[in-house]
């Protein structure tokens, strides 16, 4: 499945989404760029066939089919939309997904799901308290439970705090998995994406001084214990 959208853009004077270009495909991730508030949720919303553009196109497989774009592509956690309300357990999140899935939904479907993905201690936790990448894992294997689901658009990932390249590397997961995934995101998570070498690196020296300055303290504490004697000659 490939999914290309050709200068797309939404609102009078082009003000609710500029013109955007993109495209996603089976076995991949991409990421569209937009800024502010509204625009990822409208990039979404258009991506995934929910919303018709006001100029541009958007094609699956070569063809405009708004109706097999909404059959095939699921909106992930767009904010005001497919997102879940912020109070809502875990376990109530997972047993809406699985109704929407056409599966068993009852509270001890949803426990046995949350069990086979060791996630049970956080069933009875509101989702808007759960850490990032899980909330945002939970969702997607629970968006490709339903039929026919051959993609996901993600809107907005960045919006829950956390590091970009830990639900990228997630995202390329389920793109290793054939799906093919688009996630909207702003230009901070665009910046630390692409210069991902350059944020490892720098975490790995950080870490490399975190373990010098530990070897350091332990040799001045073993001095300090033993009167001033030189630790070597103790």
């Amino acid at each position: 499945m490939r999914v290309e959208l050709s200068g797309v853009t939404q609102g009078r004077n082009a003000e609710d989404l500029p013109a955007t270009s993109t495209s996603f495909a089976s076995g991949s991730v991409t990421l569209g760029v937009a800024e502010t508030e509204q625009r990822p949720t409208v990039l979404g919303l258009i991506a995934s066939g929910r919303m018709r553009p006001s100029t541009g196109t958007v094609t699956i497989d070569g063809r405009a089919d708004a109706r097999a774009l909404r059959r095939r592509v699921a909106l992930v956690d767009a904010p005001g939309v497919s997102d879940p309300d912020a109070g809502v357990p875990l376990v109530g999140v997972v047993a809406e997904e699985l109704m929407f899935a056409g599966q068993r939904a009852d509270p001890l479907a949803a426990r046995r799901w949350l069990d086979e993905r060791g996630l049970r201690p956080l069933a009875s936790t509101a989702i808007a308290d759960i850490e990032p990448t899980t909330r945002l894992r939970v969702l997607c294997e629970l968006a490709v439970l339903r039929p026919h689901v051959e993609g996901m658009v993600v809107t907005a990932p960045d919006r829950h705090g956390g590091q970009p390249l830990d639900w990228w590397t997630l995202f390329g997961e389920f793109a290793d998995r054939g799906f093919a995934v688009l996630v909207v995101a702003g230009r901070a998570s665009e910046w630390a994406i692409t210069h991902a070498d350059v944020i490892l690196r720098a975490e790995a020296t950080e870490q490399t001084l975190r373990n010098s300055l530990g070897a350091f303290d332990e040799r001045t504490a073993a001095w300090a214990q033993s009167g001033g004697v030189g630790v070597d000659n103790a």
